[in-house]
């Protein structure tokens, strides 16, 4: 019966590569591929004894730095190349290892510093959360007195079209605008007059048609400019409240409007 047995002494080849170029004193930009090459398969040999599940991803590496061994061993017959070839081929075949284990050594360093902080943090006791709705004001600071300009509009068009998007997607369909923004300032004054000249800005949009809430709030601003409607925010951070103030337009001018 076989007896398979786990280490977690090394996380992956580049950190058994760290550690061997740690023990061994190697510099790591100018890497004796040989010696760490044979280090590392002595290594490999190792795990195999072990029968360690993981050792695959060690021998992929074992075959790189054996590639890189070779490379290096190859000769350069500069006669024989233009200075093109020679650039290429006097590129050194470990600077893509080295990058790699740089990589690495910088995001372990990274791993340790922050298991440090961990552990340092963890002899600190945090108080729960107190309840301070008590010393909380009971009045809220007014914001705005005058009505809104374009700029706060569009500020709670695109507030509006976030709370939309995240409730449901909105649909879009390419086609013909079957709603004018004539009719829709009819719709709009229609709606007040339903709910007593008030309302909220955000229950003018019950639509989940982007094209469709888009007229609604050119028709809004269309009636704000012709003083029909007026709109403010009573307290900071509220919904703003559109109210009708001009209940005896019908529609008399709405020829008038640019498409």
């Amino acid at each position: 019966m076989s007896y398979n047995v786990r280490l977690d002494a090394f996380e992956g080849p580049l950190d058994l590569l760290l550690h061997l170029i740690n023990r061994l004193e190697i510099d790591i930009y100018d890497i004796p591929m040989a010696e760490l090459t044979n280090q590392y398969i002595e290594h490999i040999h190792a795990m195999q004894v072990l029968e360690l599940n993981e050792a695959s991803e060690y021998l992929v590496m074992a075959a790189t730095l054996l590639a890189i061994k070779s490379k290096l061993l190859l000769p350069i017959h500069e006669g024989e190349l233009d200075e093109a070839e020679l650039d290429v081929d006097h590129e050194d075949p470990r600077d893509e290892l080295v990058q790699r284990l740089i990589e690495y050594r910088k995001f372990k360093t990274a791993a340790m510093q922050l298991e440090e902080m961990e552990k340092e943090r963890g002899k600190y006791f945090t108080r729960p959360p107190m309840d301070l709705s008590q010393f909380q004001p009971t009045t809220q600071l007014v914001l705005f007195e005058e009505q809104m300009n374009v700029y706060d509009m569009l500020g709670a068009f695109q507030k509006m079209m976030r709370r939309k998007v995240l409730r449901a997607p909105l649909s879009t369909r390419i086609a013909r605008q079957e709603i004018s923004v004539k009719d829709q300032m009819i719709s709009v004054v229609e709606k007040l007059k339903e709910t007593n000249g008030h309302c909220l800005f955000s229950e003018l949009f019950p639509y989940d048609d982007k094209s469709r809430i888009i007229v609604t709030f050119l028709s809004i601003l269309e009636l704000m400019k012709r003083d029909i409607i007026h709109v403010k925010q009573e307290y900071n951070f509220d919904d703003l409240a559109v109210k009708l103030v001009n209940e005896d337009w019908i529609g008399e001018e709405i020829g008038t409007i640019d498409e």
